[in-house]
């Protein structure tokens, strides 16, 4: 037998003992996933349970096991596994990122540039993977884009005969009449009872913070806190005068109460707020079927302020795999989350969970063909802008919530509060 021969049979032994390794791989994956839209159940994991047992009907002896998450818990939890050593194999990414520089460095997460061909990277938008790349590595497959938009009742606005901004752009000034104009006795008893514009203040979500850069202001200016510079002090004292001075917004603006907030704007029986910012998502939730269906609703712009454009913050959502131990178990991880974020999943997430697709595929696609608000709020991916990347974000962002509610609830005047942030924070940019 020739030398050739020999080293050509050893070859495809080689790879068949490889490619029987990787069929038979058997064991669990542990999947952490947070509410996506609900069914007719009100099952907001409905999808991803789906996609389980789809792909455990293909693959024999391979368990996913499901972690339900609040978006809103996901970030410490992750970071306490992580303390731990415990982390799941595959967590999800949204626009305030459970995943940071610090768990990229700490080396928890595994690159997956080997396991993309050009051709499927070819297939994302250059700013989806942006979003997920650290060090020239991809660190994530990407699934979906969103921005965050405002939501007008144009029932109340009618109601109160106010016109709504044409082509849904502001400046400042007409939202402020606006929102004003908006906020009144409705029955007559001599109480206040509909008003103009309400958000909520919270870690990890952000449909406040546009109005904080539309003077020019950004949280985080050459490694120095920036929420305590004129410009941020001044677009902070605006929304706040809004409600503090103009008693165009309830009391319970600037709280952390996200459900009620929601409800004061879509929920049948309990509407009384005209204008609220809110990500994509609910978009697909007011145009929707239910309670929360608003008959009569537009999708516009931020206001724009000193800055002179309208401002508003973006990000990239997608799937995140945790360091493997077991290259064959990473094999099939990586697989399970390229299973998750096909073209016909990231259409999917655009028509029914009111996010931008990532692949160009799904774009081409057209899903918002019938879907004239989601095609509106696509227009101002242009005006997004990310949120800051630092190891200590998480805290930062803490930090800088705390003190905003303090502010809008009328316990610190604006620069206080954004003064005291910046002491606590400086500390952590460091």
């Amino acid at each position: 037998m020739s030398k050739k021969l020999n080293f050509l049979m050893v070859l495809v032994l080689v790879l068949l003992v490889s490619t029987s390794a990787f069929a038979s791989w058997k064991g669990t994956i542990t999947l952490w996933d947070a509410p996506r839209w609900g069914n007719e159940d009100d099952d907001k994991f409905h999808w991803i349970k789906d996609k389980i047992a789809e792909f455990e009907a293909s693959h024999p002896g391979v368990k996913i096991e499901l972690v339900e998450t609040p978006w809103a818990e996901l970030g410490e939890k992750l970071s306490v596994a992580i303390a731990g050593r415990a982390w799941p194999d595959i967590v999800p990414v949204d626009i305030s990122g459970a995943i940071n520089r610090n768990h990229l460095e700490q080396g928890v997460v595994e690159p997956l540039d080997a396991f993309m061909t050009s051709e499927e990277l070819e297939d994302f938008f250059p700013g989806a993977l942006q979003a997920y790349t650290y060090h020239d590595k991809l660190y994530g497959i990407p699934m979906s884009m969103t921005v965050h938009v405002m939501l007008l009742n144009l029932d109340h606005f009618e109601e109160a005969g106010v016109e709504p901004p044409v082509d849904g752009r502001w400046t400042w000034d007409e939202f402020l009449e606006k929102a004003k104009a908006l906020t009144f006795d409705s029955d007559g008893d001599g109480v206040i009872d509909k008003y103009g514009f309400s958000t909520y203040i919270l870690q990890g979500y952000y449909e406040a913070w546009p109005f904080f850069y539309m003077d020019g202001a950004e949280p985080i200016v050459d490694g120095k806190f920036g929420f305590n510079s004129p410009e941020a002090i001044s677009a902070i004292q605006k929304l706040v005068d809004l409600k503090l001075v103009h008693g165009a917004a309830p009391v319970e603006m600037g709280s952390s109460d996200v459900g009620g907030t929601f409800r004061a704007l879509a929920r049948e029986g309990e509407r009384h707020v005209a204008i609220q910012p809110w990500n994509t998502w609910a978009i697909a939730t007011v145009t929707g079927e239910g309670v929360n269906h608003l008959p009569n609703v537009m999708v516009a712009e931020y206001p724009s302020g000193d800055a002179g454009q309208p401002v508003t913050v973006g990000g990239a959502g997608g799937w995140v795999v945790m360091h493997q131990r077991d290259r064959q178990k990473l094999d099939v991880v990586v697989e399970f989350a390229k299973f998750l974020s096909t073209t016909e999943e990231q259409y999917t997430f655009a028509t029914e969970y009111g996010t931008f697709p990532a692949r160009k595929s799904a774009e081409a696609l057209d899903p918002f063909a019938d879907k004239p608000h989601m095609a509106r709020a696509a227009q101002m991916v242009g005006q997004a802008v990310p949120l800051p990347e630092h190891p200590n974000w998480a805290q930062i962002d803490d930090r800088i919530q705390a003190e905003l509610q303090l502010i809008f609830a009328g316990e610190k005047t604006v620069e206080q509060g954004m003064n005291d942030a910046a002491q606590q924070v400086q500390r952590l940019l460091r």
